[in-house]
Formats: structure tokens, C-alpha cells, sequence
């Protein structure tokens, strides 16, 4: 999972709990927006540094639906989901390539991937809250559905 630590996120997030939009409506689409932003960097990264070889672990990356809450803290878990046709797992085959064993050198691209979604997750997030406090509707985030990314959240009005 990626963690972000930017002045302007913390900014961004003092903003929300001000307004007490921390974890309502706006907060959800906002972690629905990063989580397509991650999922896209992490197959990006994949692809970059050439761990396709059926392609399954790739097209497995994705988020399992719906957003998380511990407190008053949204989430969702970007990782690659399910087994391949060998019954090995996606995460686990994912992990082995971004640190390595004995025999294999590691590839970090799990945390460049994480590192290069660092500035599109946040310029995408400072869009939906400029849209939602220009608007006072919750910005329609596609593509956020699952792990297959087939969903919308709808657009829901502030009230």
C-alpha cells in the first residue's frame, strides 16, 4: 500500500477535517481516485521493468471493493489479486520480484511504482476537492469499482 507525505496532502487533509469532510462522501472518492492512480502506476512499473511473462500477475493488480474504514480513516489496498493458473499467488510472486531472493536480484518496482504515484495521486485528489468545494457535488470517480476496475462511484451532492 502506498503512503504518501507531502506538505500539500497534509495541507489538503487539515482543509477536509476542518470542513469535516474527512471521511464523508468527498473522502471516499478521493481514496476511489488514488487507488486507480496506484493500480495504473504499479502496472506501468511492472511493465517497465519487464515482469510480463503470461501477463496474469499484471492484469491481477487492483483494489477489492469497497472503501475501508478504521476510525475515521478511509482505505483501500492496491495489490495484485487472485492466483495464477499454477495456483501461485499474485501478491506473493509480486513481492519475490520487487525484494528478491538468494537467487534473484530485486527489482523495487513495487516501490517505484508506489513513489512515481506519489504526484498524480495527489494533483488528482487537489482536483476532486477543488471540484467538490466549487461545486458542493462529490466528483464521479470511474474506474474505481474493484479489482477489474469496472465501477463509478456516482456523483452525490453535499448536504
Amino acid at each position: 500500500m502506498a503512503r504518501f507525505e507531502s506538505p500539500g496532502m497534509d495541507a489538503l487533509i487539515r482543509e477536509m477535517e476542518k470542513m469535516g469532510e474527512e471521511s464523508g462522501a468527498v473522502a471516499e472518492a478521493m481514496v476511489n481516485a488514488a487507488v486507480v492512480e496506484i493500480r495504473d502506476a504499479w502496472k506501468e512499473s511492472a511493465e517497465n521493468h519487464g515482469l510480463k511473462d503470461t501477463g496474469a500477475m499484471i492484469e491481477s493488480i487492483g483494489f477489492p471493493a469497497p472503501v475501508q474504514k478504521a476510525g475515521n480513516i478511509l482505505y483501500r489496498d492496491v495489490y495484485p489479486q487472485g492466483k495464477d493458473g499454477k495456483g501461485v499467488s499474485n501478491a506473493e510472486k509480486a513481492f519475490v520480484l520487487n525484494y528478491g531472493r538468494h537467487n534473484m536480484e530485486p527489482t523495487y518496482w513495487v516501490d517505484e511504482a508506489d513513489q512515481a504515484s506519489g504526484p498524480r495521486v495527489q494533483r488528482r485528489l487537489e482536483e476532486i476537492w477543488g471540484e467538490f468545494l466549487d461545486t458542493g457535488k462529490v466528483p464521479a470517480v470511474p474506474d474505481a469499482g474493484g479489482s477489474s476496475g469496472d465501477g463509478v462511484t456516482k456523483t452525490i451532492t453535499k448536504g
